[in-house]
């Protein structure tokens, strides 16, 4: 049976018998350079310093501020970034040209990671150089940045598609020259798990500095890749948040990070019930928005419709989940979730928890009513739970703290858009004007205004449910309270700003129930 398999799998063999398993792996984040590269992003220097303390706070390694070289903008910014004495070391990238090193020297970083493309495709398109040319170059480069700083990463740029023995001869260069660190990229992302970790352990066996890797995602490997590389030696891990970069972009900072903590037991350093946190401060600056399926940090992460996952969650959360990664140990919070799948237990626990006890006749016709609107393409809402229960049991299940009375709407291209909103709160009446970028936000935040509390706002939609110039728009919005509770509330009319401000009082009310205080 041995040898069949040796035969069918000669690296899976060789792979769980030769590999240098870390126990320890470093994380090298490049989000504020190679994350930035991603089309349509561009970060401002402090939303950058924002970024860049937040990854030292979360445990970091080392963060690659940027391309000092690339404008004087770029240069600021890695210097003032070098400059905040952050408990992470920060790199500056160089192409293999002493201008660009000194350039990385002036602005006071820690390391300089220079490249060089080694694969035939790269090395004869982009810089025309022979391979011995490229020899000499790393050499070169790598002595000049260790003659003036302690720490300098070398990449063999695309050296996955690089020829094995070449590669070699480069990295070695690099590692006489003074490298205190190789990288390993899998610049276009054409690698596959097998043949990362094979090509990992071939060069662990010819170098003795610290091995790191950056994959990039155009297959969507490069999370797979990352962590086997892992498996198979590499030491460091090059990763960005959301996993935003060039293309598809590179190996996400969340998944690497749990995959590596969670199911290989390897410490990453990296305080994860922070990921959730950081994740969507970077897609709040970089504008790309994060989706509710992406794994650890997506809304739907831990989030459960289906009746038999329902049902099975409150009994023992290791049902359907995988239990070695719960909500609580990335920042998250479990929720159920309501559609058309859903179950009756589920409709009762969420019920319960606002103190709603529905006989299971009204159980049974509730939930026929939400999977009724769901069926119909539409999203039920907490609010519409709650409303449903209302009418099935003629209950007033939500106290009403803020009642809508009065809204103006200014807006023109010509003006900034304004709104004033004249509400009861708590009996009493209450007014108040914001300005926005658009008459909805305008009138969100007059709404916000009126009781000022504190919640963000998470997810906003608005979709037709009847058509012609006339036709009635449903807003849908789902806000967070400091605690971390989400809350889905929605409002129908065929004035979308007027649906908008309902919504947000419809969400609010939720809120106050709940427990919140203003």
């Amino acid at each position: 049976m041995s040898v069949c398999l040796r035969q069918i799998l000669p690296w899976g063999i060789a792979f769980f018998v030769d590999r240098k398993r870390p126990e320890r792996v470093t994380v090298f984040d490049t989000t504020l350079r190679d994350g930035e590269q991603t089309p349509g992003v561009s970060f401002t220097i402090e939303q950058k310093l924002d970024i860049a303390r937040l990854l030292s706070e979360i445990g970091v390694d080392t963060i690659e501020a940027g391309f000092p070289a690339s404008s004087a903008q770029e240069k600021e910014t890695v210097t003032r970034i070098a400059s905040e004495d952050l408990a992470a070391k920060v790199c500056g990238l160089s192409r293999s040209r002493i201008d660009d090193v000194d350039t990385c020297l002036d602005c006071g970083v820690d390391m300089v990671h220079v490249f060089i493309p080694t694969s035939d495709i790269q090395r004869e398109n982009t810089i025309k150089k022979s391979r011995e040319e490229v020899l000499q170059m790393t050499g070169e480069i790598v002595g000049y940045v260790r003659d003036h700083l302690g720490s300098c990463m070398f990449s063999a740029m695309d050296a996955t598609r690089t020829d094995l023995p070449y590669l070699i001869e480069v990295l070695k260069v690099a590692e006489e020259a003074g490298a205190t660190v190789v990288n390993i990229p899998d610049t276009v992302g054409v690698s596959t798990p097998m043949k990362i970790g094979e090509l990992i352990m071939a060069i662990s066996r010819e170098i003795t500095i610290p091995i790191d890797v950056h994959c990039h995602n155009d297959f969507g490997l490069a999370v797979a890749n990352t962590t086997t590389a892992v498996e198979a030696g590499a030491s460091q891990v090059q990763v960005t948040v959301n996993g935003i970069g060039e293309r598809a972009g590179n190996a996400d900072i969340a998944q690497t990070v749990m995959i590596l903590e969670a199911i290989h037991g390897i410490s990453t350093g990296i305080e994860t019930t922070r990921l959730v946190e950081t994740s969507r401060v970077v897609s709040r600056y970089s504008g790309i928005p994060i989706t509710p399926i992406q794994p650890v940090v997506g809304d739907n992460a831990f989030a459960h419709e289906s009746g038999i996952h329902s049902h099975g969650i409150m009994a023992n959360s290791q049902t359907f989940e995988p239990g070695i990664m719960t909500p609580e140990m990335v920042g998250h919070r479990r929720r159920l979730a309501l559609g058309k799948h859903v179950g009756r237990h589920a409709v009762r626990q969420m019920l319960s928890l606002v103190h709603i006890t529905p006989s299971d006749r009204q159980l049974d016709e509730i939930v026929e009513r939400i999977k009724a609107i769901s069926s119909r393409g539409r999203r039920v809402t907490d609010h519409d739970l709650y409303t449903i229960a209302e009418d099935i049991m003629d209950i007033q299940a939500i106290a009403k703290t803020i009642e809508l009375r009065d809204i103006s709407i200014m807006s023109g291209n010509h003006c900034i858009p304004t709104a004033s909103v004249r509400a009861i709160v708590g009996g009493v009446e209450k007014t108040a004007s914001a300005t926005g970028n658009g008459p909805v936000d305008a009138a969100v935040r007059a709404v916000l205004g009126v009781m000022p509390i504190a919640i963000s706002l998470k997810d906003f939609r608005i979709e037709a449910i009847s058509g012609g110039t006339d036709a009635i728009g449903h807003v849908t919005i789902t806000v967070e309270d400091q605690q971390g509770r989400t809350f889905d509330a929605s409002s129908s009319g065929d004035d979308i700003v007027l649906a908008s401000a309902e919504a947000m009082i419809n969400a609010i009310n939720l809120l106050r129930w709940s427990g919140e205080t203003p």
